[in-house]
């Protein structure tokens, strides 16, 4: 340690402090000890400096479903960072209040320095354990914060305005919605933010249009078969993530149909499978890269100021417009200029 503090140029108490994962020293200075560290070929002893500090260097990772690809992808992303600064994810599928209880006893054990909980549905008692031990937690989409707690929140009401747009520029005015599960607040967010672009590009939010999903292939499928045999069944959806716009375009072709001559579709998400898919999907881009960026930087503001009630912090989104979309077969076309 004599020699790492030597050659950083700083004390060996500092060079303790950065091993151990304290906040307490400025980000340029820790940077330099790391460098140093790395070069030098040491590897600190986790074990060592959990059992002295109380500290893991882990943070735990809250996730309603690791098999969606979205989060798969976040956790790539969210690991990046923290290899970064010496730290791992401990990633976490939970489903249910009870197996949230499980999750936290076992984040308490493994003595993490924080965690981030991307599941908006938990019940606040769950977590308790974890504020009351001051373990700094950071929620996702919950859009509330409370002492030793921060919020990061996706912007989904600007994503899903730049999609009711795109689609009322190319004709559409009957345009549906396949939404999420009942219940989950997310679910609620996007329904809500769906309905207020509706209204707010001067549409008529059709409440017949809109159908209920599960945020997989399935619920997708289901829904847009049911839409399709309306009367008068909208001409472009919305839909809650990517995984269900899929489900619905294999509706569609099952029905005998193309997308988008019979049907334009919109996701929420951007996969990967969303570029590769026939045809490619126009969807709401929720970036992994920013979102992890944004839950760190949140984990961070909340480990320096756990006595204070926690900061809010906000996501972007971007329409991404591909091939999924086109003029409803019912809309004139566009006389060509001369």
């Amino acid at each position: 340690m004599r020699e790492i503090a030597r050659r950083a140029g700083v004390s060996c108490a500092t060079v303790s402090r950065v091993l151990s994962g304290s906040s307490l020293v400025r980000e340029d200075t820790a940077k330099k000890v790391r460098d140093v560290v790395s070069e030098a070929g040491f590897i600190p002893n986790p074990s060592a400096a959990m059992l002295k500090y109380g500290r893991s260097r882990t943070y735990g990772l809250v996730l309603p479903d690791l098999q969606n690809p979205f989060f798969g992808e976040f956790v790539g992303a969210f690991e990046d960072l923290l290899i970064d600064i010496d730290h791992e994810v401990l990633p976490i599928s939970v489903q249910t209040s009870d197996k949230l209880v499980k999750s936290v006893r076992r984040m308490l054990m493994r003595q993490v320095d924080g965690a981030v909980l991307v599941s908006s549905e938990f019940d606040t008692g769950a977590v308790e354990p974890l504020l009351l031990r001051q373990i700094p937690l950071v929620t996702v989409d919950r859009r509330s914060v409370q002492v030793g707690c921060s919020d990061v929140s996706i912007d989904y009401e600007r994503g899903f305005v730049e999609a009711v747009l795109h689609l009322k520029s190319l004709g559409h005015k009957r345009i549906g919605y396949i939404g999420g599960t009942k219940g989950p607040h997310t679910s609620e967010v996007r329904a809500n933010a769906f309905e207020q672009a509706i209204r707010g590009a001067g549409l008529v939010f059709y409440p017949g249009l809109t159908r209920r999903g599960n945020y997989q292939v399935t619920g997708g499928e289901a829904a847009v078969m049911s839409l399709m045999k309306m009367p008068a069944p909208p001409t472009a959806i919305i839909t809650a993530n990517d995984l269900t716009a899929l489900g619905a375009a294999l509706g569609i072709h099952r029905l005998g149909g193309v997308v988008p001559r019979d049907l334009s579709i919109v996701g929420v998400d951007d996969l990967f499978l969303s570029e590769v898919v026939q045809p490619p999907l126009t969807t709401i881009r929720i970036p992994r890269k920013r979102l992890a960026t944004a839950c760190l930087q949140a984990m961070n503001y909340t480990k320096q100021n756990l006595e204070r009630i926690g900061a809010e912090f906000s996501v972007p989104t971007q329409l991404i417009v591909r091939e999924s979309t086109a003029r409803p077969k019912s809309a004139p076309k566009k006389k060509s200029k001369r």
